[in-house]
């Protein structure tokens, strides 16, 4: 045997773990991505979890459509009893005493549909 290639079992150990762990690092890099992807694509804000969240928001907001579109119905027929050309006189009177306080605390106005 030559003096300095005195070999032992120490020696090629860390060759055979480093040479399995370069082996199974780039699966192990893969399966992190995979992974990470994975629970972002469950737990994410646009995730499988987040649906309900959406779902509620939907609803909400489709309940205030709703009212701001019968407050805009509401508007629209206001609008046509002030047409210039053939105003509604009962629209035209509850809208100037409301505008010039010449309305009576126990007058009672009662909205057109």
């Amino acid at each position: 045997m030559r003096a300095g290639s005195k070999s032992s079992g120490k020696s090629r150990k860390p060759s055979t773990l480093r040479r399995t762990l370069r082996r199974a690092a780039m699966p192990a890099a893969v399966l992190a991505v995979m992974a990470f992807f994975g629970a972002y694509a469950v737990l994410g804000p646009n995730g499988a979890l987040a649906y309900g969240d959406y779902k509620r928001q939907l609803a909400k907001r489709e309940r205030e459509y709703a009212v701001l579109d019968h407050k805009r119905e509401v508007l629209r027929n206001r609008v046509a009893l002030l047409d210039p050309d053939h105003a509604n006189p009962d629209m035209v009177d509850e809208m100037v005493r409301k505008e010039l306080n010449v309305s009576h605390p126990d007058e009672v106005i009662v909205p057109l549909k």
